[in-house]
């Protein structure tokens, strides 16, 4: 599908979902708003929100909070997950070892986590960055480790046979192959990172977009909890489209999709 075409059909959505919560909002049947304000706020609201917030200033530093530690959560969570992922895929013994336990830590609910590390690293940025950790270190972790895995004996044997070292199999057979598999990660992992940073300050905090939702949702400011909302949607989408560029330039020897192919 062309690309223009594409972004104009995905533009389309908001605009359709923008309208009916304006007219649910706004529109009664039978003497009932489909959509109260007092619990769904209105459009015109939540843009006027929004707009003072960056007008204000107001967001910015906590913006910058945020960004920072989504930013360092996802940069450890993915590096060492890269890493642990390569080295449990390349020894099959130490996977097995550590196979249940990897499995019993991935099970545990992170918003139990989220006090104990509190708890361990103070209020500030350290103990958002290490939920978020939590979130993003298994989602890449699996990923990758699945990517190694799938690699074809046929590839490897005729690697081996050209007289490919370790070396060379990570960077020409085993590197490629995981390639796939860590962007397709990495693309949920971000949204992951976010998560874990907005919850870590909506539980304790003194900055950050958590923080702004949590304090507008004590007084019942709905118009100011639909626009944190908002902001950290658009903060995604952004993340997410330097990570699709970035995969874009690392897998160029992808095949594209034939022309007219939807």
């Amino acid at each position: 599908m062309n690309r223009w075409k594409l972004l104009a059909l995905q533009i389309l959505v908001g605009v359709v979902a923008v309208g009916f919560w304006w007219i649910g909002s706004s529109t009664k049947i039978f003497g009932v708003t489909l959509l109260p304000p007092f619990f769904f706020s209105t459009p015109a609201d939540v843009f006027s929100r929004v707009v003072r917030m960056f007008a204000t200033g107001l967001v910015w530093r906590h913006l910058g909070v945020t960004l920072l530690e989504t930013a360092l959560a996802f940069g450890i969570g993915a590096a060492s997950g890269i890493v642990f992922g390569f080295w449990f895929a390349r020894k099959p013994t130490v996977a097995a070892v550590f196979d249940p336990w990897l499995k019993m830590a991935n099970a545990l609910p992170r918003v139990v986590l989220a006090p104990i590390f509190m708890l361990w690293l103070g209020l500030g940025i350290w103990s958002k960055v290490a939920l978020g950790v939590t979130l993003v270190f298994f989602i890449v972790f699996f990923n990758v480790y699945q990517g190694v895995k799938e690699v074809s004996p046929v590839v490897l044997a005729n690697a081996r046979l050209m007289g490919m070292n370790e070396r060379q199999l990570f960077r020409h057979v085993y590197w490629p192959s995981a390639l796939s598999w860590m962007f397709s990660s990495l693309h949920t992992s971000v949204g992951f990172a976010l998560v874990g940073a907005v919850v870590g300050e909506y539980l304790g905090s003194s900055a950050g977009l958590g923080y702004l939702i949590h304090q507008a949702e004590g007084v019942f400011d709905i118009a100011g909890v639909f626009a944190g909302m908002f902001v950290l949607a658009a903060f995604v989408l952004v993340i997410d489209w330097g990570v699709t560029r970035l995969e874009d330039r690392l897998l160029v020897w992808r095949p594209q999709q034939a022309p007219g192919q939807d």
